[in-house]
């Protein structure tokens, strides 16, 4: 392995760099870590840090070589098909030289994990399109998750984008189907949150503020339409990026998403809709690469659109993608 450089993504800021390591590199010692740290191998945005040193998102993490495949699993490409590359392609709602816009479907993985040997991650050659430099990934969505992604095409594109994330110069609006109708119905969900220890897979909880392992968590939210108390849309803007961040924050007001399996109550379980979670990443406005701002909007899933026509909730069509 040569030396890489990896982005710190949005839903990573302000976790700990030998925490972000083990995530990426599961097989990875801490106390190998810590000695990359002390000889300057490791670096963050081109300084030297130790291993407790709190990331921020758009920072670049210096990677060294690292112990070898057989202690170590690292992140791999998959050969694609032709027929694959055709259907990846089929989800492209923009592109230029710059940016790659995807509209994720629901039950793929954006990145690699225990058990996951298929991602966009390990087949993101397919999006070249004749550039020498591979696509990289500048935030993430879950992988039950659908709606946009965004993808760089190159480390220079990526740097500027991920600066945009850190600097909050990005507008993401989600859409998700919840129980229950909140009160108020329009607000803010200031709760910060923490890895819950020793849970099977990665999992979130509402901490308290000043809690070693909390990190700060906001997202505004607005009821768009409601069948009566029982089943509500809404739009949820994220202010701070943290993981499962949305899915943690609606279960707290006391109105988990539809098929939310991790967080979700019985309520999030109505008999007679379809289980699978009822999240959607709707649209991005971001600062582009280049210039300008770029605006992305993306259709909802099949499952999610026929809960909302099931419900009679009118979708307005989304905007063509546009740079301004």
């Amino acid at each position: 392995m040569s030396v890489q450089t990896r982005i710190v993504a949005d839903d990573e800021a302000e976790i700990r760099l030998d925490r972000w390591f083990r995530r990426h590199f599961p097989g990875l010692a801490q106390s190998a870590i810590q000695k990359m740290c002390r000889t300057g191998q490791i670096r963050v945005s081109g300084k030297r840090v130790d291993a407790s040193t709190r990331l921020n998102a758009g920072e670049e993490v210096r990677i060294p070589p690292l112990p070898a495949p057989k202690d170590l699993p690292e992140r791999e490409t998959v050969a694609v098909s032709e027929r694959e590359a055709k259907d990846l392609h089929k989800l492209i709602l923009y592109r230029d030289d710059h940016v790659i816009v995807l509209n994720k479907p629901h039950g793929i993985a954006v990145q690699g994990g225990p058990g996951i040997t298929r991602s966009l991650d390990h087949m993101l050659d397919a999006f070249r399109f004749g550039h020498h430099e591979r696509p990289r990934l500048v935030h993430r969505l879950d992988r039950d998750t659908s709606g946009v992604l965004l993808i760089a095409r190159g480390a220079s594109a990526a740097s500027r984008l991920a600066a945009a994330f850190r600097d909050r110069d990005a507008e993401k609006t989600y859409w998700a189907i919840v129980a229950g109708l909140p009160i108020p119905m329009k607000g803010r969900i200031d709760a910060p949150l923490a890895k819950l220890p020793g849970a099977r897979g990665e999992r979130t909880r509402v901490a308290e503020y000043g809690e070693d392992e909390a990190t700060y968590a906001i997202t505004d939210y607005e009821t768009l339409d409601h069948a009566g108390r029982k089943i509500s849309w809404l739009g949820l803007y994220p202010v701070t990026g943290r993981t499962h961040q949305l899915r943690v924050h609606c279960a707290a007001i006391g109105s988990p998403i539809i098929g939310d399996g991790k967080y979700g109550d019985k309520s999030a379980h109505p008999d007679g809709f379809d289980p699978r979670l009822h999240l959607h990443a709707r649209g991005i406005r971001i600062a582009h690469p280049a210039g300008g701002i770029l605006s992305v909007q993306a259709p909802l899933s099949e499952h999610m659109d026929a809960t909302f026509r099931r419900l009679g909730f009118i979708i307005p069509a989304e905007e063509q993608p546009h740079r301004t």
